[in-house]
Formats: structure tokens, sequence, C-alpha cells
């Protein structure tokens, strides 16, 4: 099993991008289509704490409830951002890459390069 997790929706273009760019390197990483396999609490927490940002720069705004849930507003706690995205995976935005060298949102695609090992 490869040491190496992309957290992938097969529908989007930057995600298919950053998975080709993955393999270019000679790495076969676990693919989860979070979609469907969304991760657990536990898991979505240590994405977020790898990530080195706020819960709300790893949540999806186009295309999800984001802007009409007023997820925007301080009133929401990370826990409960944190439980929205549990509900409604869509909420997770991706591709999420983690690496032994750390985890990042891969948006835009260059910021694979701060943790994909070098062959």
């Amino acid at each position: 099993m490869s040491d190496i997790t992309i957290y992938h929706n097969p529908k989007c273009s930057t995600s298919r991008k950053v998975l080709e760019m993955i393999r270019a390197a000679g790495i076969e990483p676990q693919v989860i289509e979070y979609l469907k396999t969304p991760p657990d609490r536990a898991t979505l927490k240590k994405i977020i704490a790898g990530n080195g940002q706020p819960v709300r720069d790893i949540m999806r705004r186009r295309g999800t409830s984001y802007d009409e849930q007023d997820l925007d507003n301080p009133k929401w706690s990370d826990a409960q951002l944190i439980d929205l995205m549990l509900a409604d995976p869509v909420l997770i935005n991706r591709p999420i890459v983690v690496t032994p060298l750390g985890t990042r949102l891969c948006r835009p695609v260059e910021k694979l390069q701060e943790i994909l090992p070098q062959a």
C-alpha cells in the first residue's frame, strides 16, 4: 500500500490533474473517492490539522450549500463546520493529498510539489 493518499473526485479536472502528476512521479497513491467514502471525524480533523489552514480553507464553496448556509459567518465553530462536512462531503474541497512530507489541499496543483517525495 502506498504511503501517499489522494482524496479524489474523478469528475474534477484539478483532482484528475493532481492524480496524474503523482502517477507521473512514479507513485501509485491510495485513491479515496471521498464522496463515496468520506473520511471519518478523526481522519478529517487530522487532514485539517496537517493542512495547517483554518477549517474554512478546506471547505468547497462553489457548487455547494456553503453560501446559502452562511458558513462564512463566525457563529459557526470549527466543530460545527466539521459536522457539516461529515454530513455533506461535497463541502470538502479537493484534491487533498497526504504524504509523509505533509498534507495539502492541492489548489492550485502546484501545491503538490510542496509535499511530493522526490524519486
